[in-house]
Formats: C-alpha cells, structure tokens, sequence
C-alpha cells in the first residue's frame, strides 16, 4: 500500500489503560474498559490536547466505538469543558483485530500457536492471525474512515489504528510501524505527512 500525506491535522489519542494492557492480554475487538490509571490518563491528554490545539472550535471528534476509546473521548472533552457526549463513533477506528488469539498473552500464544507465532514474527505487517486482520487490512479501513473526516479532527482510537495512521501519513516504515510501542496518555499529532509525539 502506498503512503499519502493529508493535508489535514489529526490528533491521534491511543485509549487509556486498561487492565488487560497492565498483564499485557491481546484486546483486539474485546470491549475492556479503562482502569482507574486510564482515566487519569484521559484526562491529562484533554489538558494537553487544549495547550497544541487551543480552542477546540472547528475540530471534529471521532472515536472507536469500543468502550475503552468511548470513556476516554468523555473524559477528555470534560477536561475541555466540551459536552461529555457531543462526538462520533466510527467502526473503522476500532482495534485490529487478532481473531482467535485475542484474550490471550504473548507467552501464552508462543506456547498455544508456535507455528503461527513465528509467522508473524518473520512478517508482522502482512501476517493474518486466525480468525483476525493485518495491519495491511487495517491501513485500507483506517485510511478511508479519515477520507470521511472533512475537518481537522481528535481521533481516540488505539495502538494498532494509530501504528497503521503513521505508516499511511506520515511514511513510517512497516517494520518500525509494527514494532512501535504506542503510549497512553499522549496525543501524536499528524501534520502534513509529519508527526509529534506531546505529553
């Protein structure tokens, strides 16, 4: 799939944390809510979404539709002094999915699924799990949800929507896409083919 820079502004917010991201559980399309240090984190991201972007007039605000990435936009636009409620879901920003391998740990797969493990380590970018997506797949979904966003815009999405974002707007490599560890509680700002991380 070939990069392309928008000439857009995104705000990309990875949700806050979640208990199966403390034991490292693979959540996937799983509907985990936040844990009390992710709704810390929401809010800290709302304070510093107000310093980078200023007035929130003429942004939109897109989230996953999953529960996790929903508390966080509510929280972070409360931190805004923002209606709690007043934002879109989008199902194309939601979590790649690992089919059958979600719910379960890395050791745990490496014990369960060698074979498979072993593909996605040669491959990560291409390698399909059971039952799940790539991130290939997931470059085209995420791709043509931004396509849909007519203005500058905060997403709340997650670490495998926003690992696919950099790679198809801001031309990070796949293999340093797939290995990129996506932190919570900062906002990656996508700008002309260019991205910061602020916290």
């Amino acid at each position: 799939m070939t990069t392309e820079t928008t000439t857009r502004r995104y705000f990309l917010v990875r949700h806050g944390e979640t208990d199966w991201n403390v034991v490292g559980r693979l959540q996937g399309r799983r509907d985990v809510p936040l844990n009390a240090l992710g709704r810390i984190q929401a809010s800290r991201v709302g304070r510093v979404l107000s310093q980078l972007a200023g007035t929130p007039d003429g942004l939109a605000f897109v989230s996953s539709p999953l529960s996790r990435a929903v508390e966080t936009m509510r929280i972070l636009r409360t931190s805004l002094d923002l209606p709690a409620g007043e934002f879109t879901t989008d199902p194309r920003f939601a979590e790649i999915s690992f089919g059958q391998w979600e719910g379960q740990t890395w050791p745990e797969l490496r014990r369960r699924d060698q074979d498979g493990v072993r593909s996605r380590d040669r491959d990560p970018w291409n390698f399909t799990p059971p039952g799940g997506e790539s991130y290939r797949t997931l470059c085209e979904r995420v791709s043509a949800a931004c396509a849909d966003i007519p203005d500058e815009a905060v997403i709340v999405t997650h670490g495998g929507v926003i690992r696919a974002l950099l790679h198809v707007n801001a031309g990070m490599p796949e293999e340093e896409a797939a290995q990129l560890r996506v932190r919570q509680g900062a906002v990656y700002v996508l700008d002309r083919g260019r991205f910061e991380v602020a916290d």
